[in-house]
């Protein structure tokens, strides 16, 4: 199987445009393309799963170890031409020292060769010097191609291929040039997903196109079938019987959810039942699972509903199960505060949520689990992996309130604690990934099942 690593010399470079361009232009060729993206992301998957009609899987080593890694990718590239894997941040950046953790780190795992997006913005002669020091750094990473982006005009397209031409022997294999049309509104935590933009489709086929007419996809072709065969992969079993239905709102408000932790709850035997938190009631559903999003930008709607709102608490108040992350803490929480705007939320938590201007908590995290945990995974001797990213924090917490992890690294809701838990509610503001490390929707599948069973009794 063909596949490559599209990444860049820093962030904010431009790679994810280029990327979903690529998606949306290589399907409309007829080449079925599995989407990759590295790290903890959920916004970035939800724009090339929308391009390359598949779902997009993230590829992080904080999470999931080496051998995960490379068997995930191998599994989920099954029944595709092409794998596209998209980095983060610049290609040798990363959180320790050695870059064990980089996107090249990945692209020599993975023995991926590496398209290199270039933002020209302001350079002529000095892009030589920085592909050759890319190249130079880590003689292991196979930089097989260049994108420049963002170019000016045909005069500086001609400079920029003329000095690589004479300084490098890396090709150039599209110049993309500086275009509105490219751009993607961005929001707090990056660009606006997908699933929010009413005409998403429209844009990338938009940007497919653009990109299409100034990439040569034959030379991105070519280079993506340099990369040696990759692993073999046992073939999924049957999905089991489900046994308990589990509710998840996925809409505007929600939608941050990893398709292979929602795969791993089917697989724990659950039937997923998905609803809109701004216009349906409860459905029919013994738990729920509530991810993150962008509640704050949908209070009015949210607050419009108050059905759902007063049915998820009463749901609550009688035992549901019910886990929620970051943006599902904020919609259990009595209040968000956005500026001047105050809109009533759940209220099934003691806690008022309070917007930021600035993130609170961003990047990784490292949790213990605690007594308090309702249904325990790890146990209270293991430390696990997860991450954060939020622009808010809590007010006027309830007195005596237990929480569900003690904070090893990250903030969470106190610097020192995450995992509100009230009855069987457990609402966090860390995502976690389901991994071998961390197998938490078997865990809370048993207990969805458990409450079920008890109810029977």
């Amino acid at each position: 199987m063909a596949h490559l690593m599209i990444s860049a010399a820093h962030k904010s470079s431009g790679k994810t445009t280029i990327t979903l361009g690529l998606c949306a232009a290589l399907r409309a060729r007829g080449i079925t393309v599995a989407p990759f993206k590295k790290g903890p992301d959920y916004i970035d998957p939800l724009w090339l799963a929308l391009a390359s009609g598949r779902p997009c899987y993230n590829l992080d080593f904080w999470t999931m170890d080496t051998d995960e890694i490379q068997e995930n990718f191998a599994h989920y590239s099954a029944g595709s031409e092409l794998a596209l894997v998209e980095g983060n941040k610049g290609l040798y950046d990363g959180i320790d020292l050695e870059g064990a953790n980089s996107n090249a780190a990945l692209a020599k795992l993975l023995d991926t060769p590496v398209i290199l997006v270039i933002d020209t913005q302001g350079i002529t002669r000095g892009i030589a010097p920085l592909v050759l020091g890319y190249r130079a750094f880590d003689p292991m990473v196979r930089i097989a191609g260049i994108i420049l982006n963002k170019v000016g005009d045909a005069r500086h397209e001609s400079k920029l291929r003329k000095v690589l031409a004479h300084y490098t022997d890396v090709p150039v294999i599209g110049s993309v040039a500086r275009d509105e049309r490219l751009i993607i509104v961005e929001r707090h935590l990056g660009l606006v997903p997908s699933n929010e933009v009413a005409s998403a489709l429209k844009r990338v086929d938009e940007i497919g196109a653009l990109v299409s007419a100034q990439v040569d996809l034959d030379a991105l072709q070519a280079i993506a079938h340099t990369a040696p065969p990759f692993l073999s992969f046992a073939p999924s079993s049957p999905l089991p019987e489900s046994r308990v239905r589990i509710g998840i709102p996925r809409d505007a408000a929600f939608a941050f959810y990893y398709p292979d932790d929602l795969e791993a709850l089917c697989r724990a035997g659950a039937e997923l039942v998905f609803f809109d938190s701004l216009r349906d009631h409860l459905p029919e559903v013994d738990g729920l699972f509530i991810g993150g999003g962008f509640p704050e930008v949908q209070l009015d709607a949210l607050e419009d509903n108050p059905s759902l709102r007063s049915e998820i608490r009463t749901a609550v108040e009688n035992g549901m199960p019910i886990y929620a992350e970051c943006g599902g803490l904020m919609y259990l929480s009595r209040r968000i505060q956005w500026g001047n705007r105050s809109r009533a939320m759940v209220g099934a938590l003691p806690v008022d949520v309070v917007m930021t201007e600035r993130p609170v908590g961003r990047g990784y995290v490292r949790l213990q689990e605690t007594a308090a945990h309702p249904w325990p995974v790890n146990g209270p001797a293991v430390e696990f992996s997860g991450h954060e990213f939020h622009y808010s924090h809590l007010e006027n917490l309830g007195e005596g309130l237990d929480f569900a992890y003690q904070i090893r690294r990250g903030v969470g809701v106190d610097g020192s604690h995450d995992g509100i838990v009230y009855r069987n509610v457990l609402a966090c503001y860390s995502h976690q990934r389901n991994t071998r490390a961390n197998p938490w929707a078997v865990g809370f599948v048993a207990f969805v099942q458990k409450t079920v069973d008890q109810r029977k009794n």
